[in-house]
């Protein structure tokens, strides 16, 4: 289909400089977006100011805080305030994406700041949370300003309506499939090694729970090896791993895209042991583009994304033996697990963003119509509720 050529400014709640989902989500849309012509501001917090992408502007520097089980650097409070305002007023956009306007952060901020065409993408899945609850009266007008909502999971989903009752269409997020399945093989990472990508050090993605598999997988496969990439401090994790078993790991520190579909090509087996707080899984999406055999926890979204198994191998979450187990049939299983590369690679195409961008593109259309183009509130709806005004 065909979408004109638009002026788009996207808000990214998290930390720009630091690794994460929701920021690689971002990044590729923007991309992708310029590639076909559009005009993309993307306003996100940043520690780093002078090695940014042409396309992101600054709004300040952000602040960690604990969040769904991981640590976010967010931008929030009345100079953030000012500064969304002023981007808005100065982007003459036709339309803001805000990705997680539902937690305090400069997405919110913009929410709170604008009128007109307004997109949300809601990413997290969490159980009840008593915060959101708390201010769930003040979130609810903010979020009736949306004129779309944009899930990228059923698990996202479920999320948003249980603690804001609300909905949203369910768009995946994307992927350059096509670009991953170039992946060269790196005799350095093949044979019997299982891969892994992330923030290592972050109890939720689960590298521990490997750990503890890995005497039984071992004894399977005496041959095995663990190849780490992402960032963190090797040493301080290697601190918690048996002394046996740490010249069984390799980290490789931060891998840039085309190293990762060299990565994801070459390992024996990729493994996601996350423990939760996973609404997506775009890693799994994109190590099955680059014909990867998967292992991953059944956590809801794994378990949706991998087809309840179809696409790849589960495991009972944080059960160091299942995944012991998963892992040591697949890595002697070289039918399965071929199989499972071949399938995985073809049902990878549907996360491809030429694909999901359509499905945005829809989105955008709807929140359009008999829509002028973005404006500033007059009113700041719930902001000086927020501030106790």
């Amino acid at each position: 289909m065909t979408f004109e050529r638009k002026r788009i400014g996207i808000v990214c709640p998290y930390g720009w400089d630091t690794p994460g989902g929701v920021q690689a989500h971002i990044a590729d849309l923007a991309t992708y977006l310029i590639s076909q012509g559009h005009y993309v501001s993307v306003l996100a917090p940043t520690s780093d100011e002078e090695n940014l992408p042409d396309y992101v502007v600054s709004a300040g520097k952000p602040i960690s805080i604990p969040y769904n089980g991981a640590v976010a650097r967010i931008l929030f409070g009345p100079i953030a305030f000012a500064r969304v305002r002023n981007w808005i007023a100065q982007g003459d956009f036709d339309l803001l994406h805000l990705h997680e306007p539902a937690i305090p952060s400069i997405a919110l901020l913009a929410c709170f700041a604008a009128e007109g065409p307004l997109v949300g993408t809601f990413h997290a899945s969490a159980k009840r949370q008593k915060a959101i609850f708390a201010i769930g009266p003040i979130l609810e007008p903010v979020i009736e300003k949306l004129t779309a909502r944009i899930a990228v999971s059923e698990a996202a989903r479920e999320t948003l309506t249980e603690h804001l009752e609300t909905d949203a269409v369910v768009v995946p997020n994307g992927i350059y499939a096509r670009r991953l399945a170039l992946g060269a093989m790196n005799e350095q990472w093949s044979g019997n090694s299982i891969g892994f990508i992330g923030r290592f050090q972050e109890p939720r993605k689960g590298l521990m729970v490997l750990v503890d598999a890995l005497p039984a997988i071992i004894k399977e496969v005496p041959d095995v090896r663990i190849v780490v990439a992402g960032p963190g401090d090797s040493d301080e994790f290697l601190q918690g791993v048996p002394s046996h078993l740490r010249t069984r790991f390799t980290f490789l520190g931060r891998i840039s895209e085309e190293e990762k579909a060299d990565f994801l090509h070459s390992i024996g087996v990729y493994v996601a042991p996350n423990t939760g707080g996973e609404s997506f899984g775009i890693i799994l999406a994109e190590a099955l583009a680059a014909g990867a055999a998967v292992v991953a926890s059944d956590i809801p979204a794994f378990q949706a994304l991998l087809g309840n198994g179809k696409y790849g191998e589960l495991f009972t979450s944080e059960d160091s033996a299942s995944l012991a187990g998963s892992i040591s049939q697949l890595l002697k299983d070289g039918q399965r697990r071929n199989q499972l590369k071949i399938d995985g690679k073809i049902y990878a195409q549907y996360f491809d963003w030429d694909e999901v961008a359509t499905r945005i593109y829809d989105v955008y259309e709807m929140a359009m119509v008999g829509l002028g183009k973005v404006t500033l509130s007059s009113e700041n709806r719930g902001w000086n509720k927020f501030l106790g005004k």
